[in-house]
C-alpha cells in the first residue's frame, strides 16, 4: 500500500474509500441551504414567485457547478427537473404559465446538435489518426518546445474559430491533441495547457470576427437597426486586435502558471506513422470532414443553419461504416446534458424576468456614464460564464443601445466581446465542455483563467473599442 503510516495518510485513505458519499451529500445540502437562505433575502424585494423560485435554482446549480458536489451533467439534469417541476406541475405555485417544453427542448437546441456533429468529426477523425496527422503538421510548423507548440495550437485554433464555429474549432483541435495528452497523462501540465488553452483559444479568437461569435452578429444587428452599419473589415478592426491580445496574455498566463519548461515528451509515438489504417476509411473522414467545414464556412452564402449541416457527419461516417454502434456508445453524452442544463437555466432567466430586474438596478444607480457602461461589461461576462453568451447578449446589447451619445454605439459592441470572455465553468462555453468531455481535466482546472479572463477580458474590450470609437467615429 503507497500510504505511509501517519495519522493524515490514514485520513486520506478513510475518506477515499469510506466518507465519498457523506461529503457529496453534505456539500450538496449545504449548497441547497445557502440557496435557500440568499433566496429569502431576495424574496422581500418583493418580486414574483417565478423570480423567486428561478433565483434560487440559479444560486444552487452555480453552486453545485462550483462545489462538484455531484457531477457537473447531474446538475443539468438537476436543473431541467427543477425547472419543470416549478412550471409544470401544482407543487409550486407559480404566477405565470411558463410552457416546459421550451426547456425540454434544450435537448434539441442547435448548440446541442453542433456538439453531437463535433463529436461525431473528433471520434471519425481519432478512427483513421487524422487527429496525429493534423498534430504532426502542428509539430513541424511551430516546434517541438512545450511553449512554442502551445501558442502555436492556441492561434491555429484561433484563426479557424474566426470563421467557423468555435464548437466545431474546438473539437478538431481537441481531437488532434488527444494522442499527446493520453500519452503525457491527465497530471500534466502540458495536458492541462492543451486542454485549457485550446477552448479559451476557441472562445476568444471568436471575437476577430463578426461571424466568430453570436453575440458579435447580435451587436451588429442591433446597431444596424439603429441606422449604424459595421462591415466586416470595421469589426476587424478592434475586434481581432482584442482576440489576439486576449489569447497571448491567456498563454503567458497558462506557461507561467503551469510551468512547462521541465516538460519533456517522447514524440516518437507521436510522429510515426500509423500502417494499418484503412485508407477507404481515411479518405471518407477526409471528405466528411471538407465538406462539413466548406458548409460551415459558406452558410451566408447557401443559408443552411450550422446545426442543420452537423448531420452530414453523422450521417457519413456512419453510412461509410467508419464510426459504428459501439462507437456511438463511446461519446460523451453527460457533456449534452450539462449544455442542456445550462441553456434551460438561462431560458427561464430570461423567461421570468430576472436578468431584466438585475439590469433596471443597475440603470438606477447615480454613476457616471462610463462606470455604467463598465458595469455592462462586468455584468456580460459574469453571467455568459453561467449561461449562453447568446442569450446573455441577448439582453445586454438592446439596454446598451439606450445609453447617451457615443456609448450607446461603443458599450453594446463591449458587451458582445465581453460576453466571449467567459471561461469559468466546463458550462460557460461548448469549447470548455468539449475539453471537459475528454476526462482529461477537471472542472476546477478552468477556475485561474476563468477569474483572470473575468477581469482582463472586459477591460481590455473596453479600452479597445472606446479608442477604435474615439479615432474613427468622432
Amino acid at each position: 500500500m503507497a500510504y505511509t503510516d501517519s495519522r493524515l495518510s490514514a485520513v486520506r485513505l478513510f475518506r477515499k474509500i469510506k466518507t465519498g458519499w457523506i461529503y457529496a451529500s453534505s456539500t450538496f445540502v449545504g449548497n441547497f441551504l445557502i440557496a435557500l437562505f440568499l433566496t429569502y433575502l431576495f424574496r422581500k424585494l418583493g418580486y414574483g414567485v417565478d423570480v423567486n423560485y428561478v433565483f434560487f435554482l440559479s444560486i444552487l446549480a452555480v453552486g453545485l457547478w462550483i462545489t462538484e458536489a455531484i457531477p457537473p451533467f447531474a446538475v443539468g439534469i438537476f436543473t431541467i427537473a427543477g425547472l419543470l417541476l416549478g412550471f409544470g406541475t401544482d407543487f409550486i405555485k407559480t404566477e405565470i404559465n411558463t410552457p416546459v417544453e421550451m426547456y425540454l427542448g434544450t435537448w434539441t437546441s442547435n448548440v446541442i446538435w453542433l456538439l453531437l456533429g463535433g463529436f461525431f468529426l473528433a471520434e471519425g477523425m481519432h478512427q483513421v489518426d487524422l487527429d496525429k496527422s493534423l498534430f504532426r503538421f502542428t509539430l513541424r510548423r511551430f516546434g517541438r518546445k512545450p511553449n512554442q507548440l502551445l501558442l502555436g495550437l492556441m492561434l491555429t485554433t484561433a484563426l479557424g474559430s474566426m470563421v467557423m464555429s468555435n464548437t466545431a474549432t474546438t473539437a478538431m483541435m481537441v481531437s488532434s491533441v488527444l494522442p499527446i495528452a493520453h500519452l503525457m497523462g491527465r497530471d500534466s501540465p502540458f495536458t492541462k495547457a492543451l486542454l485549457i488553452g485550446i477552448p479559451a483559444a476557441a472562445t476568444l479568437g471568436g471575437m476577430g470576427t463578426i461571424i466568430g461569435s453570436t453575440p458579435n452578429a447580435i451587436a451588429v444587428g442591433a446597431l444596424q437597426e439603429k441606422g449604424i452599419s459595421i462591415t466586416f473589415v470595421e469589426w476587424m478592426a478592434f475586434g481581432l486586435p482584442t482576440a489576439l491580445i486576449s489569447i497571448y496574455i491567456f498563454w503567458k498566463f497558462l506557461i507561467r502558471k503551469l510551468d512547462l519548461t521541465e516538460v519533456e515528451i517522447d514524440w516518437s509515438s507521436l510522429i510515426s506513422n500509423s500502417p494499418d489504417i484503412n485508407r477507404f476509411e481515411r479518405n471518407s473522414v477526409i471528405f466528411t470532414l471538407i465538406l462539413t467545414v466548406s458548409m460551415w464556412l459558406t452558410e451566408p452564402v447557401h443559408g443552411v443553419p450550422i446545426a442543420a449541416t452537423s448531420a452530414i457527419p453523422i450521417v457519413l461516417l456512419t453510412i461509410f461504416q467508419v464510426i459504428k454502434a459501439e462507437d456511438v456508445r463511446r461519446l460523451p453524452w453527460d457533456t449534452l446534458m450539462l449544455v442542456a442544463g445550462g441553456l434551460a437555466l438561462g431560458i427561464a432567466m430570461v423567461e421570468v424576468g430576472l436578468t431584466d430586474i438585475v439590469m433596471d438596478r443597475i440603470n438606477t444607480l447615480s454613476i457616471a456614464t462610463v462606470g455604467v457602461a463598465a458595469i455592462f461589461a462586468i455584468i456580460g461576462v459574469l453571467i455568459s460564464n453561467i449561461m449562453s453568451n447568446t442569450a446573455a447578449s441577448s439582453i445586454l446589447v438592446p439596454l446598451a443601445l439606450s445609453l447617451p451619445g457615443l456609448w450607446g454605439f461603443t458599450v453594446p459592441l463591449i458587451v458582445a466581446l465581453s460576453c466571449s470572455c467567459a471561461l469559468l465553468l466546463p458550462v460557460s462555453t461548448p469549447s470548455n465542455a468539449i475539453s471537459f468531455s475528454t476526462g482529461m481535466i477537471a472542472q476546477k482546472d478552468f477556475r485561474p483563467g476563468g477569474l483572470l479572463m473575468i477581469g482582463v477580458g472586459p477591460l481590455l474590450a473596453f479600452l479597445v473599442v472606446l479608442l477604435y470609437g474615439y479615432f474613427f467615429i468622432q
